[in-house]
């Protein structure tokens, strides 16, 4: 009897159709915590900025701008000038993108409308330009890490990028220096700075959020002693360590390049350890703002 022979099967080529769909309980959290974000906003809009007359920049900015000129709905401004720069954005940003922001602006419009009513909770703008400005960056900050946005001027900033010789940060920037520099005319010059105070309280925030309290950071090490510097951290300090292999490009001689993951709190004592032991090695360090998968678990420091 002949022996058949199975012919290897091809690989099956991945598509775009075979992304894996978030499941129904990420989805919804996903949703709860975009709405959350955007009340926040909403919050920091109605109860703080807009009655002090303090503007945040983009197109949240242009919409107190021109509802205070013409007397417009606040809510229905957001709406009617954000959605059509996602809409604009849709190839470069993608569907899931586009549907979580447009959720979260027309929360935010609605949100605005229902606090509209509501006394501020101070009178003081400096006072309103700060916690206005956390509360509105945390809410932002939320939106954008669950996958969505409450402006569309980045969407803007990134459809332009290639027409322009400025980068989508740089862009942005600039935007939002010409319409915080507008709230001079259109309010007072004191509101304006006002505004660039809480717009810069609203950026840290913005980041805080995304990226955490916990800042992570990367470890890269070039030892001539890679062992008894590794066992040292993983005894002493308490974190993995991995082992690369590098070569030294004037040299040429073959080195091994530790990499671990610590925190902040640890990187002292993590400098001390290598200094210990090999006050000669070469260390980098770098900032990390998100960490997904292995086990980034540690023994207590001694």
């Amino acid at each position: 009897m002949e022996a058949v022979l199975k012919q290897p099967q091809p690989t099956p080529e991945i598509t775009p159709k075979d992304h894996k769909k978030l499941s129904a309980l990420a989805l919804c959290k996903r949703g709860i915590l975009i709405f959350l974000g955007a009340i926040l906003m909403a919050v920091g809009l109605e109860i703080f900025l807009v009655p002090n007359q303090v503007i945040d920049g983009g197109v949240v900015g242009i919409a107190i701008m021109l509802s205070h000129l013409s007397g417009l709905n606040l809510g229905l401004l957001l709406f009617v000038l954000n959605v059509p720069f996602f809409f604009l954005g849709y190839k470069q940003i993608g569907k899931t993108f586009t549907i979580s922001s447009i959720f979260g602006v027309i929360v935010m419009s609605i949100g605005t409308n229902l606090l509209h009513p509501v006394q501020p909770l101070t009178s003081d703008p400096l006072l309103a330009a700060v916690f206005g400005g956390m509360i509105l960056g945390v809410g932002v900050g939320l939106v954008i890490r669950y996958g969505g946005s409450l402006d569309g001027t980045e969407i803007l900033a990134i459809v332009f990028n290639k027409r322009i010789p400025l980068s989508v940060g740089q862009t942005v920037m600039f935007i939002n220096l010409f319409i915080l520099g507008s709230a001079g005319f259109v309010f007072s010059w004191d509101r304006a700075m006002y505004s660039l105070m809480a717009y810069f309280i609203a950026y840290k925030a913005i980041d805080v959020t995304i990226e955490g309290f916990n800042e992570t950071k990367s470890i890269w090490i070039i030892s001539d002693n890679p062992r008894l510097l590794g066992d040292a951290i993983l005894n002493r300090l308490g974190r993995g360590v991995t082992y690369l292999n590098g070569e030294g490009a004037f040299t040429g001689e073959e080195k091994k390049v530790i990499f671990c993951v610590i925190t902040r709190l640890e990187e002292a004592k993590l400098k001390a350890i290598v200094e210990d032991i090999d006050p000669q090695a070469f260390l980098a360090v770098g900032n990390i703002h998100d960490i997904q998968g292995g086990n980034f678990k540690k023994r207590d420091i001694h």
